[in-house]
């Protein structure tokens, strides 16, 4: 898409509760339309007990917000970042109003999913479709979106330190242990999803370039470019395995799950593994639940050296790459494009602006399609050039 002179910033993210009290509620959000009884969300809501009933995520979107402000005001770029989140407060539509009670009418949403999919960009595409006929700001608040940004030095840059740092520390416990030599695994792992969802990823033009699907595709290419960036790994074993799968289970979900592969990992003699959440960009209650309570007591029950490598969080490369990708899209006070270019480092990117016809389409329970916003195909605010 051609540059525009956008006067905000929309952060996009999925929100968490913040209290005990918080808990059922933002379940029931997140589960909206499936049925399901508090009685069964209370078996999930064990994670966010644990904690306090407080899920990390928040207070990181808070964390990344105040840092992209600040990487915005070193770059002289005047445009104000607003927050909105799908599940719980603040939630998107109370954010759009504010946009537009502040006199903003050309927004771009960054939304907090690097990959392509439903869940990682369609259905916040959606979320705004949704959100400007809700609020009654179609056609007056116009919203496109930044690109999906797995292939970017931002995200993989911060990827290849923590590898790097978290190879070293598995091996020295595994000298502590007086096994030196033992062998190291690198283990990548990405959120599970619906097999369905994982076909219909993307547009179908692209499904048929990949043997798998393109979900996994984009993610063994940033593993592949993290192997290449990391000599200390050169010769180690890796893979890519899922966590947090949820849904009914004669549905088929994206496999193997992190804790069975550590089994069998542990079985075929490895001594240590390197964890690498490649689908995440903060710590959030998933990765300190299902990695870092969850991977690393079964790795303790296996005895194997276990280290989680950190996600880029507010990590200074990412913060600053997401700018530069904000900045593709961005018009300077002349009226040029602020930054010629779309960077890209990873095979597969860079991807669109502009999401192609029925990209990554999840149909809803009555088989009608969600209004969305900055695909070919959206029907909401201004059109799409």
């Amino acid at each position: 898409m051609t540059p525009k002179p956008y006067d905000a910033l929309l952060l996009a993210s999925f929100g968490g509760p913040e209290g005990q009290e918080d808990v059922i509620p933002f379940l029931r959000n997140v589960t909206a339309g499936r049925g399901i009884p508090d009685e069964r969300l209370e078996e999930v809501a064990v994670h966010y007990r644990t904690n306090g009933g407080v899920s990390p995520i928040n207070a990181q979107n808070r964390a990344l917000k105040a840092a992209l402000e600040a990487e915005l005001e070193a770059r002289g770029i005047q445009l104000p970042v607003y927050w909105g989140n799908r599940n719980w407060y603040p939630m998107i539509n109370d954010t759009l109003k504010q946009i537009a009670a502040d006199g903003h009418r050309k927004v771009l949403l960054l939304g907090t999913g690097a990959y392509a999919g439903y869940s990682a960009c369609r259905q916040y595409r959606e979320d705004l479709g949704m959100g400007l006929r809700e609020t009654g700001l179609e056609g007056v608040v116009e919203v496109d979106k930044v690109r999906q940004f797995f292939d970017t030095p931002a995200f993989v840059e911060p990827f290849i330190d923590g590898v790097r740092q978290s190879l070293a520390d598995v091996r020295e416990q595994l000298a502590d242990r007086g096994n030196p030599e033992g062998r190291i695994k690198i283990v990548f792992v990405t959120h599970s999803i619906p097999m369905s969802d994982a076909n219909a990823a993307g547009p179908a033009a692209e499904h048929e370039n990949y043997p798998e699907n393109l979900y996994t595709a984009q993610h063994r290419a940033v593993a592949a470019h993290i192997l290449a960036h990391v000599p200390e790994a050169e010769g180690l074993e890796d893979s890519l395995v899922y966590q947090s799968r949820s849904g009914a289970p004669h549905i088929p979900w994206l496999e193997p799950d992190i804790n069975d592969a550590l089994e069998q990992d542990a079985a075929n003699g490895v001594a240590g593994v390197v964890v690498v959440p490649i689908g995440f960009i903060s710590d959030h209650m998933e990765v300190l639940w299902d990695l870092d309570t969850e991977a690393k007591d079964t790795c303790a029950e296996l005895g194997l050296a276990f280290c989680r490598v950190p996600t880029p969080g507010t990590h200074t490369k990412f913060v600053s790459g997401l700018i530069d990708v904000i900045e593709e899209r961005l018009t300077g006070p002349d009226g040029a494009p602020r930054r010629t270019g779309r960077v890209s480092a990873v095979a597969g990117g860079p991807w669109f602006d502009v999401c192609p016809a029925a990209c990554c389409v999840k149909p809803a329970q009555d088989g009608s399609l969600r209004p969305t916003i900055a695909g070919m195909d959206s029907e909401v605010g201004v059109p799409q050039p």
